[in-house]
């Protein structure tokens, strides 16, 4: 992208907080956040905003600001498994784990 056009895409952003992780939303960006409850298509809101930018301005909650990020569930999936092994050499400890993280892909609608 162009410098002119990066300017353009990030004229409006906010940073919102779900699942103890922060995230930039953009309108119209995909983001995979951990699990939230909902079928594919249905509405989410997030009133945890902490940040919001628009133009020049920049508004900073303490902690939250007012207003609600509202955004599309595209897909409920699962992440690639993930191995925990766990080793002692001479000492007969060998312990495998395995895990997989549930992932939410979100569209952002607006700010």
């Amino acid at each position: 992208m162009a410098q002119k056009d990066m300017q353009a895409f990030f004229n409006e952003y906010a940073i919102f907080a779900t699942g103890g992780k922060q995230y930039q939303a953009i309108p119209g960006k995909t983001i995979q956040v951990e699990k939230l409850e909902g079928e594919d298509g249905a509405t989410l809101t997030f009133d945890t905003m902490m940040l919001r930018k628009r133009g020049e301005s920049i508004e900073i909650g303490q902690p939250y600001l007012p207003g609600k990020i509202t955004a599309s569930i595209v897909k409920q999936m699962r992440g690639p498994k993930l191995i925990a092994f766990r080793f002692q050499r001479r000492k007969k400890v060998r312990t495998k784990k395995g895990h997989r993280q549930s992932w939410t892909i979100i569209r952002i609608e607006s700010i």
